[in-house]
């Protein structure tokens, strides 16, 4: 078991196949398109995708924003169960090297054919194929920087929530874009962040997957766990792991808050609807169901959404108080990356940076 490739490890672990079509079957319906409707939407959302790069060459400054993505075949516009199928193949690579030392410390788990190994890995994929499923009906793009390095946009959801908040259409995939356009940017400016994220999501994985055995026997305890306010985060983690993912929390925190920043830095010139967009968009969270709201305190998504803002506080008053161009030495070594305590007070990091 200790040569076995981590390719190997993540498909005797992990029934990938049946997570892809657990997400396809279990997600909700969108809105239905005729054929005429969604050559149109695509259209769009790669025209609104292009129409994007130029703005956040602008906003941020940053020469590795010049141009890239103005190819529309540069940005794909998926459904939700080929986002779906997407995410699963980020997921197969980046476990990879987690479920090969999950099997080294227990070789029994991956004994092909046995119960453990079918079972497991069967529960494994079902359970993942669930999340996404849930997950592909309110994300509405992201930059995949690990497998597919571009832009996936997903239409129904789009167009779904165009609908629903009674935004202009044409604004609303732009605001969206300029969104996704600004991680595509990030990754390019700093070529090291993609293995650096990596790495570290490794490191954490590693440790939660060597308690793979004892996660299906806690499950319970866990939704008691999250039902009393607690994260799924808290109850599985070590202090090791409480600071890598706090590293991985301030990393996350700030490549959102900056899409933020950036998106938000647009004007009527450019979206004229704008603030409507803004404002209803951040309305939307009072009408989730109760389902909704367990779900995703379960994973930890409002929790995300906080960081996010704080993320965002920390771009916006570094930008303001040196400039642009001065916060976009962040993008040069993973030394200039904040740390969670940075991010909620950002004086120190221009301090650290030298840049008072």
């Amino acid at each position: 078991m200790n040569s076995i490739s981590a390719a190997r490890a993540s498909d005797l672990m992990i029934n990938w196949e049946l997570a892809t079509t657990t997400a396809a079957r279990v997600a909700p319906a969108g809105p239905r398109f005729s054929a005429a409707q969604v050559s149109q939407e695509v259209a769009a959302l790669r025209s609104a995708a292009a129409e994007a790069v130029d703005h956040v060459h602008r906003i941020t400054g940053l020469d590795a924003a010049r141009n890239l993505g103005a190819d529309p075949a540069e940005t794909l516009v998926v459904d939700r169960a080929t986002w779906s199928k997407a995410n699963v193949e980020s997921f197969r690579e980046l476990l990879g090297p987690a479920l090969k030392i999950a099997l080294e410390q227990k070789p029994e788990l991956g004994k092909e054919g046995s119960s453990a190994q079918v079972y497991g890995s069967s529960f494994a994929g079902a359970e993942l194929g669930a999340v996404l499923a849930f997950l592909s009906a309110h994300v509405l793009g992201q930059f995949d920087p690990f497998t597919q390095n571009r832009l996936i946009l997903v239409a129904p959801n789009i167009a779904e929530i165009t609908t629903e908040l009674n935004v202009v259409a044409e604004d609303f995939r732009l605001w969206v874009c300029l969104h996704e356009q600004t991680h595509r940017v990030q990754f390019a400016a700093a070529p090291w962040l993609a293995d650096h994220l990596k790495s570290k999501i490794t490191e954490l994985s590693s440790s939660t997957m060597g308690m793979a055995s004892g996660l299906g026997d806690r499950l319970g305890e866990v939704i008691e766990q999250v039902r009393a306010g607690r994260g799924l985060i808290e109850v599985i983690q070590t202090p090791q792991d409480r600071e890598t993912m706090s590293h991985l929390t301030a990393v996350m925190s700030l490549l959102e808050g900056h899409a933020n920043v950036v998106m938000d830095g647009v004007d009527a010139s450019i979206v004229p609807t704008v603030k409507t967009i803004r404002r209803r968009f951040e309305a939307r969270g009072k009408t989730r169901t109760p389902l909704e709201k367990f779900i995703r305190k379960l994973l930890q998504l409002d929790v995300k959404a906080a960081q996010y803002r704080d993320g965002q506080k920390f771009v916006g008053h570094i930008v303001d108080t040196i400039g642009m161009d001065s916060f976009n030495i962040i993008w040069e070594s993973p030394a200039h990356l904040p740390t969670e305590q940075e991010l909620h007070h950002p004086q120190e990091w221009i301090e650290r940076m030298g840049l008072a």
